[in-house]
């Protein structure tokens, strides 16, 4: 489980396509081990291996077609979050690591210190007002829905520990609802 609160961003180095999948390596600034779990851009992968100080990690055909992960080519910065430890303070909202989707930002309005960012609403009873959204893995708050749109809003901090200001108009972002209120809906319970 995650909280969607951004530990920090780290650097796709590398990306090697293969049989419908995928090879990652990261350049991050904390370590994991073979086996570990590590969500990039909100999707929880596995870390396959440590090499030469950066992470790998392998996608499959699903992850590559259902995330933007697939979209990534080396240079591109990466939110980067390590599964919440039993003990841990939990902040933030619960985060699973699975998508349930993609949008596309549409506009971002600078107002000084917060900036607004505009996407695609998605066609889903979860995006509400003052409802908690990851987009790229990062917890928000939905500030305002329209009718094809929704709104989050930023503080400095946000900006300045995510890649969020890296994603630019016309990009895609990775989308997980608020698992809770799945879980109230019934939506995600599985039969």
């Amino acid at each position: 489980m995650y909280t969607g609160i951004i530990e920090a961003t780290g650097t796709v180095r590398d990306v090697d396509h293969h049989d419908g999948g995928l090879r990652l390596s990261i350049d991050a600034p904390f370590e994991r081990e073979h086996g570990d779990s590590l969500a990039v851009d909100g999707v929880c992968l596995t870390v396959a291996a440590r090499e030469d100080g950066l992470l790998v990690a392998d996608c499959s055909a699903e992850t590559r077609r259902r995330t933007t992960i697939g979209r990534l080519d080396a240079g591109d910065t990466v939110n980067l979050e390590r599964p919440l430890a039993a003990d841990g303070r939990f902040d933030g909202h619960v985060v699973k690591g699975t998508v349930d989707t993609t949008t596309t930002l549409r506009e971002v309005r600078d107002g000084g210190d917060t900036h607004e960012y505009v996407f695609e609403r998605p066609a889903s009873p979860y995006v509400v007002e003052k409802g908690a959204i990851a987009l790229d893995g990062a917890s928000l708050t939905v500030a305002d829905v329209g009718s094809d749109t929704f709104t989050v809003a930023t503080v400095p901090t946000t900006r300045d520990e995510t890649a969020l200001p890296a994603v630019s108009v016309g990009d895609a972002v990775n989308v997980e609802y608020d698992v809770l209120a799945k879980y109230a809906r019934g939506e995600a319970v599985e039969a």
